[in-house]
């Protein structure tokens, strides 16, 4: 028996997808107490950037290529940096507390942390492969 951990079968697997998934839960539940006026403008794009974190990384998984699997990762980091200044617009507009911004931007830095170690981790892989051809 191996005691090596084998690669992963499934994008839930991964801590940066399970982070931005924490990171959706959250924003999903923040932008409830938002006002009416706002849920096309603010609320949808923050529903929308949070969505999309984990959505590209599934969407990535499951291309196979560490090329296009980095690809889409970069695109997860995008939407979450867009999410850190949705949340930093809600609390200068008054729509959330320092403390809702504060604890909404630790939880987006986390995943962004998580999210940078899976792209250096896709990208080692590639130059293994590619060296080894």
């Amino acid at each position: 028996m191996s005691t090596k951990k084998e690669s992963f079968k499934s994008f839930e697997e991964l801590d940066c997808w399970k982070a931005c998934r924490d990171v959706r839960q959250y924003v999903a539940k923040l932008v409830k107490k938002y006002p009416p006026e706002e849920k096309f403008r603010i609320v949808d794009d923050m529903l929308r950037a949070a969505r999309s974190a984990t959505h590209n990384i599934a969407e990535g998984f499951g291309r196979y290529h560490y090329q296009e699997n980095v690809q889409f990762c970069r695109h997860s980091r995008g939407s979450l940096h867009e999410l850190k200044d949705q949340l930093i617009c809600s609390f200068d507009e008054g729509f959330i507390s320092k403390d809702e911004c504060e604890q909404g931007i630790t939880l987006v830095d986390t995943a962004l942390a998580l999210l940078n170690g899976y792209i250096n981790y896709l990208s080692r892989r590639k130059q293994r492969i590619t060296n080894n051809e």
